[in-house]
């Protein structure tokens, strides 16, 4: 069973049908006893960084996702839900992430005549072939929405690279925790791929 995170604020629909499509049981949750029980578990996202800690406090949720994300279990982060796994964002000076990982949230530069928020297809240079991105090919395309991105991540751990005016570390992998700031759900086989890859993991 995949435990998709209700927190009040995802693309969760999304995340389910695409799920769906490709054979997965899963439900959209915010009951801690559902997600402790799920042997993987999906943190969706879109919107603001100190929106989505607040939305995950007042629910009780943030020691349940963080015990999720503690090795023990398959754990899937996606966009928004990338970044909350680190301490802190440029977006919201002073609000605490989850803190699983230590890594730089910050904004994608605005002077380098790309536009803000990074939206569309971008290729992902692997470092890591194993996992989620088992049988994916290096610089297969994903699809983006964002304007905050990843950097000075531990390297062991950045499993997928990007570019868009600067290095984006756009996928992150240690063991059973894994994260990606573009949208699996949104990227048509690739994606469905990778999704695949991760409901399937029993290690």
């Amino acid at each position: 069973m995949v435990a998709i995170v209700d927190y009040g604020a995802g693309n969760l629909q999304s995340v389910k049908k695409a799920l769906d499509f490709i054979g997965a049981e899963s439900k959209i949750t915010d009951n801690k006893d559902e997600i402790n029980a799920a042997s993987h578990i999906i943190l969706p996202g879109v919107g603001s960084f100190a929106d989505a800690m607040s939305c995950i406090r007042e629910r009780g949720l943030e020691e349940t996702i963080k015990k999720s994300a503690d090795g023990s279990k398959h754990f899937l982060g996606i966009c928004l839900g990338l970044q909350l796994l680190f301490e802190s964002s440029e977006e919201s000076p002073g609000v605490k992430g989850l803190g699983v990982f230590k890594g730089d949230i910050v904004t994608i530069p605005k002077d380098n005549g790309l536009k803000v928020p990074h939206i569309g297809w971008n290729s992902v240079k692997l470092n890591q072939t194993n996992g989620i991105f088992e049988g994916i090919k290096d610089e297969s395309y994903f699809y983006f929405v964002h304007s905050y991105y990843l950097k000075n991540a531990d390297e062991d751990i950045v499993a997928g690279t990007t570019e868009y005016g600067v290095p984006i570390q756009c996928a992150v992998q240690n063991g059973r925790v894994c994260a990606t700031q573009f949208h699996p759900e949104k990227s048509s086989e690739v994606g469905l791929a990778l999704l695949k890859n991760f409901v399937n993991r029993e290690d």
